[in-house]
């Protein structure tokens, strides 16, 4: 009770403040989201991503390099691929010597310490830019996960540590979970998309993919049939819990910075990691306001991700994340 306790006594100067921190950051809290394209020595900044570049594999491996030499544990990768290779099937997706597969590979072979999560979901394949195979108008839930099975393997086989699964198809983690031990892959682990909201933050992600749904009448205008309500909180719990039962290593809460209520919930109700996804849309703003002079870019840029992991973030996925790095290393 004042005065004989004061709060402020622990605020007077930074010394104090940093030996009662509740929550620190450090570089292997990030792990980074790549694009990969074709070509040799490529590399194409997104538009609405300032400092983010689509690089073809050579390029790629050596950005692993540099974010490694940084603290940097993970990378979770999405490609780009060309509109030859995308029909309804998403059949490219697991091909053995496609995009994914060969990036894959090559960064294992240049850092095999870095772990490698890639995207697990038909969009970037589709020629209708949706997560799974259309059928009588709609995504197929049963028929995509089949097609999730053997992209997963495919990416164990070229090397990946975890799949990714972002898809949010009903059942899909405990399909995988037996399509990779039935193929001899009991250790490659599972981080689940979870609770991934139908959110209008991924507008700079989908710039960067070439993966929006295309505008046609007859399927789905949106991805709202199996990514979530962004409404809902109870079925954020239910969704993570259902993924844990079904063999989830981590699970993901996406987005990041306007779902912390979300995340925190999560981490209450689960006995595993959890992962955020600090989003392309949430990049873009802070980047677009620094550049305005209405917002200090790095103090915005850490309090965002201190934030995250205050919230209850294991491993907050950023495209920060090589900043950041820089920032806490000085």
């Amino acid at each position: 009770m004042f005065p004989l306790q004061r709060g402020r006594r622990l605020r007077v100067n930074e010394s104090i403040r940093s030996i009662v921190r509740e929550t620190t950051l450090s570089p292997s809290d990030f792990m980074f989201p790549m694009f990969i394209t074709e070509g040799e020595n490529y590399k194409s900044e997104i538009p609405s991503m300032p400092g983010i570049f689509r690089r073809s594999i050579d390029l790629t491996v050596e950005e692993v390099k540099e974010v490694f030499a940084l603290g940097i544990r993970a990378v979770n990768i999405y490609v780009k691929v060309d509109e030859s290779l995308k029909d309804n099937t998403g059949k490219e997706a697991w091909n053995p010597n496609g995009l994914m597969q060969q990036v894959i590979k090559a960064i294992k072979a240049a850092c095999p310490e870095m772990i490698v999560m890639p995207d697990v979901a038909l969009d970037p394949y589709s020629i209708y830019g949706h997560d799974g195979i259309i059928n009588n108008g709609d995504v197929a839930n049963d028929a995509t996960n089949d097609a999730l099975v053997k992209m997963a393997v495919s990416h164990a086989q070229a090397g990946a540590d975890f799949v990714a699964p972002s898809d949010m198809m009903d059942g899909r983690v405990l399909r995988l979970r037996q399509g990779l031990d039935a193929a001899g892959f009991s250790n490659v682990g599972i981080m689940s998309y979870s609770a991934k909201y139908a959110s209008a933050f991924y507008g700079p992600f989908r710039d960067a993919l070439d993966s929006a749904p295309v505008d046609n009448a007859e399927i789905p205008k949106d991805k709202k049939t199996y990514q979530m309500d962004y409404a809902n909180r109870i079925e954020a719990i239910k969704e993570a819990l259902m993924d844990v039962e079904e063999g989830a290593d981590m699970v993901m809460v996406k987005p990041g910075i306007a779902y912390l209520d979300i995340v925190r919930e999560v981490k209450n109700a689960v006995n595993v990691p959890v992962t955020v996804f600090h989003v392309s849309g949430e990049y873009a703003m802070i980047k677009a306001a620094s550049e305005r002079g209405w917002l200090d870019h790095d103090k915005i840029m850490m309090e965002q991700l201190m934030c995250i992991k205050r919230a209850g973030a294991s491993l907050i996925s950023t495209y920060f994340a090589k900043e950041a790095a820089v920032l806490l290393n000085i």
